[in-house]
């Protein structure tokens, strides 16, 4: 099967680009631990409201899913617990939620576990495995900029905490690779599902990973071009129904204006030069950015 793997920040930035920022920002560090404890404990949620429309079937998922909660509760916990000994924040994150936008850009209507079982349990399970993945992305880059930067008594909390949660989610990555394999194997028309599920929700995740980290000039542009590549997956006779319902909060974006307000008052308080010098070109050069990753995809 095809393995589908997280893209850069707009084919630029990796993992450890980013990272390496986070670190050297006590502020910017703390918030990204925060995101960290809030997305394993929004999956618990999430994974729970799953169980609940599976209704017992198949048994065998249900009791990974069980399992699976149980991890992302302990992640939440060892977080948790982490910021409040930093002294930290643990209230919701602010900015985009990337889990937010996530459901927001998900086909719900296009799936129901009673008409048809397996067609729900690929969509769900494609959905997780693709998020489990990128998780695994930034926890394995975390690491490697901690143990680059400096290694201070705090620095070195962060770390451990972040390497004992790094192993259980890849072990989730593997499960989800395991079910959907057992699941493509059924017979050719499930492989057929399962490549196309995987294709779409890879195209789904880039698009909200990007939304939340993208609050530069054209930003909204950009989300309405990832939108229509995740249109682009689906069936025809779906496609126009997934934009009209999608395209005036990718258009209008509210949630991105009242970020880029939080985010531009943040910087001032902080260093008004460095509001000047750094945080205005950035800003206005996202149109910019955007036209050359497009030259570099296209070269």
């Amino acid at each position: 099967m095809t393995v589908a793997y997280p893209r850069k920040f707009q084919n630029t930035l990796s993992a450890r680009d980013i990272l390496k920022g986070v670190i050297g920002d006590r502020e910017l560090h703390l918030i990204t631990l925060n995101r960290y404890r809030y997305s394993e404990q929004r999956s618990c949620k999430d994974l729970t409201e799953l169980i609940e429309k599976l209704d017992g079937k198949p048994a065998e998922l249900v009791r990974d899913l069980s399992h699976h909660i149980s991890d992302e509760a302990r992640h939440a916990m060892w977080l948790t617990d982490l910021l409040i000994e930093l002294g930290a924040n643990v209230g919701n994150p602010p900015g985009n939620s990337y889990i937010d936008e996530f459901e927001r850009l998900l086909d719900h209507e296009q799936k129901d576990p009673t008409k048809d079982l397996d067609d729900f349990v690929i969509s769900a399970l494609a959905a997780i495995n693709v998020t489990e993945k990128r998780g695994c992305e930034y926890f394995s880059a975390h690491i490697y900029a901690l143990k680059q930067g400096p290694q201070t008594e705090e620095n070195i909390k962060i770390r451990e905490t972040i390497e004992k949660i790094l192993p259980e989610e890849a072990g989730h990555v593997r499960w989800g690779n395991r079910w959907l394999g057992q699941l493509a194997d059924k017979s050719p028309a499930h492989r057929q599902k399962v490549e196309q599920a995987k294709h779409k929700y890879a195209a789904i995740e880039q698009a909200a990973f990007e939304a939340g980290m993208d609050i530069t000039l054209g930003a909204e542009l950009r989300r309405l071009a990832n939108l229509v590549e995740v249109a682009n997956t689906m069936p025809l006779w779906q496609r126009p129904q997934y934009l009209i319902e999608r395209l005036p909060q990718t258009l209008l974006a509210p949630e991105l204006q009242f970020t880029r307000i939080e985010v531009a008052q943040r910087v001032w308080r902080r260093d008004p030069q460095a509001f000047i010098e750094k945080f205005v070109p950035m800003f206005l050069n996202g149109l910019k950015a955007k036209d050359y990753n497009r030259e570099k995809t296209t070269a």
